[in-house]
């Protein structure tokens, strides 16, 4: 072999084998991915129980307020984190999908399962609200899979707009969530990102208000909604351009059924919304449905009164 055929199968080589680490490197890369283990849709509700018993041993103990709205939303959140998303091990997976927790002062359960599925640490959790960097609202921290500070109310929707929008700009294939209160969509700003969203057809956006009926310290039908317009939400969502779902927001098991449905749908062209009819406080008989404990802790004698999580 004359020197220039050397030289020209030598750069061949180099040139196969780059092409070979490269190749091996996108399939190592891949596989090094630890997908979080999702649970069967029937042992959800379970698990809810559980995050809900954690979530009011801790904010009781820790004496933190906010523990009703909290609790409207544990079973949206379950169904999310341990069937819907895609997650892995690194809460800073590029291919995640995103989650921004809109009603950031309800933001309890969210720790709860954060620490469950191994993003916060359980010392964190046990010390939030004394000492931890877990503050009364959710601040952003992605180390730790929180996207967003959303502690003013009507910023998460533009948030989550804007990270659907980016991704399919981009070709990116995660999706994004955002978990609204409903007296939090009387913001102004909520409706721009639902133009927004419904403009640029961004089906790659899911978004679930906890419809829970109540906002502060009174019933929505008694600040803005206008009596009598029960099913308001799903009419204005609609006649904004979205697809629309109604269930029983404590039937996490239902509500992936729905959600599932739009993710498979190649024909869908549009951002969903599911409204999930929920109670304040549930799970502790003593606030279900009270205007008063928004952010008032119960005594000992109220929580006396039992739970559905036992």
């Amino acid at each position: 072999m004359n020197y220039e055929k050397g030289i020209f199968y030598f750069k061949t080589g180099i040139i196969m084998i780059e092409k070979a680490i490269k190749k091996n490197h996108r399939v190592s890369s891949s596989q090094r991915v630890k997908t979080l283990a999702k649970l069967p849709a029937n042992q959800l509700y379970k698990k809810a129980n559980t995050m809900r018993k954690d979530l009011v041993k801790i904010a009781v103990q820790n004496k933190a307020g906010h523990i009703a709205p909290s609790l409207s939303c544990v079973d949206i959140l379950t169904a999310l984190y341990y069937y819907t998303m895609n997650l892995s091990r690194d809460p800073q997976w590029e291919e995640r999908d995103r989650l921004v927790f809109s009603k950031a002062h309800g933001c309890y359960g969210l720790y709860a399962i954060l620490a469950d599925r191994g993003y916060i640490q359980r010392e964190d959790w046990e010390n939030f609200y004394r000492g931890s960097f877990l503050s009364g609202c959710a601040e952003r921290s992605t180390g730790h899979g929180i996207e967003a500070s959303c502690g003013a109310l009507g910023h998460g929707l533009p948030i989550a707009a804007g990270i659907a929008f980016g991704a399919k700009l981009q070709g990116k294939k995660y999706r994004v969530y955002c978990v609204a209160g409903d007296g939090e969509m009387q913001e102004g700003s909520m409706w721009e990102a639902v133009q927004f969203a419904a403009k640029y057809k961004l089906s790659n956006l899911t978004v679930i208000i906890d419809h829970n009926r109540l906002q502060a310290m009174d019933f929505l039908e008694d600040v803005l909604t206008v009596e009598g317009k029960r099913f308001d939400l799903q009419q204005k969502m609609k006649a904004f351009g979205f697809e629309v779902k109604t269930c029983n927001g404590h039937n996490p098991e239902k509500m992936v059924s729905i959600v599932e449905r739009w993710i498979k749908s190649s024909a869908l062209d549009k951002p969903q919304v599911l409204i999930a009819n929920t109670v304040k406080g549930y799970g502790l008989l003593c606030m279900e449905n009270i205007p008063k404990f928004h952010f008032r802790l119960p005594t000992e004698d109220e929580l006396n009164m039992g739970c559905r999580f036992e």
